[in-house]
């Protein structure tokens, strides 16, 4: 949808939630030397101002990468590892975080020589300032709709693929095409990893979307992770 800007909601819980699943599945994947073509569906514009004016308007960081910096001593170990040296590299000092990396700079930080990162996105503005940064780390950026793009992309040259489909979810429809891209991607790439972020809201459309996954018996391995709140956001 082009009137959403992810500038609003970089860095809130769901980023945190989402950054942390793909460096954890990149690390999974790397154990293994053959090359990952990788893919971003709704890419955005890579990098996130996190004192700006749309940032501070809802002030999502706040409860999200802010909260987790906050404690990065305690998580300074395992897992959190990774997600905190990214984010260490965008934020040099000690202080909150300033710079918040979007989906294609996390995937850009993973990946090794040989694999290959695709980042999709539509809204013109958006996709020049990713095109701008693109240039400077090697992303190849298409300016088109990212679950068309990723079909017609598939299968990959390299020997595994991991992509991640994150729309806004703000056109109900969003849940179906999903459902129909990732089914569509497995019968055209049957050993890709494939990465759905939706939300949870009232209306329950997200568990359509996993309705539909598990009746179509295309789609096998699911593994389903959600983060519920004490206090939901209003518009949830």
């Amino acid at each position: 949808m082009l009137s959403y800007l992810h500038a609003f909601h970089a860095g809130n819980f769901a980023d945190v939630q989402k950054h942390a699943a793909l460096s954890l599945v990149l690390a999974m994947m790397q154990s293994k030397k053959s090359a990952i073509a990788c893919f971003d569906t709704h890419a955005g514009s890579a990098r996130y101002d996190l004192g700006s004016e749309r940032a501070r308007k809802t002030g999502e960081a706040d409860t999200g990468v802010q909260a987790l910096w906050r404690i990065r001593e305690q998580l300074a170990t395992g897992d959190w590892q990774p997600v905190l040296e990214v984010l260490a590299r965008y934020n040099p000092g000690n202080g909150l975080l300033q710079t918040y990396p979007g989906s294609p700079a996390w995937f850009a930080e993973f990946c090794r020589p040989g694999d290959s990162v695709t980042a999709f996105e539509l809204h013109p503005s958006e996709e020049r300032q990713l095109a701008q940064w693109a240039d400077e780390v090697g992303v190849k950026v298409r300016h088109e709709d990212g679950l068309k793009g990723l079909l017609n992309c598939l299968p990959p040259a390299q020997p595994r693929l991991l992509a991640l489909i994150d729309p806004s979810y703000e056109i109900k429809t969003d849940y179906e095409a999903v459902a129909r891209t990732l089914m569509d991607a497995w019968k055209k790439c049957r050993h890709g990893v494939y990465l759905i972020w939706y939300p949870l809201l009232t209306s329950g459309l997200e568990q359509k979307l996993m309705d539909s996954l598990r009746a179509s018996g295309s789609v096998r391995k699911i593994l389903q992770c959600e983060v519920m709140l004490d206090q939901p956001p209003e518009r949830g």
